[in-house]
């Protein structure tokens, strides 16, 4: 299954984002590495939010991200949602549907 992790990301993120990109960073390659974050990344130009898309069994690999993320520790992202997304196209579909 999927899930996106939504964040909302703090009104001076672009500033307050430097101090804590590099942890950011390697918290996120962490998750890729164990299999359960397939992308990430700011949404918009400029961002205005950002998000995530974990993959899993359940939505609690996405969760415990958010609650460890140096950004959210840091209060550069100020609120953050998980949301299961049923992906239907594409050849890493959860659940592909077929026309045939």
């Amino acid at each position: 299954m999927h899930f996106l992790l939504l964040y909302q990301t703090a009104p001076d993120y672009l500033q307050r984002r430097p101090l804590h990109r590099a942890a950011h960073l390697a918290y996120a390659q962490a998750a890729v590495t164990r299999g359960e974050l397939v992308l990430g990344g700011a949404v918009g130009d400029p961002p205005e939010s950002a998000l995530l898309l974990f993959q899993g069994e359940d939505d609690s690999a996405a969760r415990r991200f958010a609650q460890g993320d140096p950004y959210v520790t840091a209060g550069v992202v100020v609120g953050w949602t998980v949301k299961p997304w049923t992906t239907v196209v594409g050849p890493d579909a959860a659940h592909r549907v077929s026309l045939d």
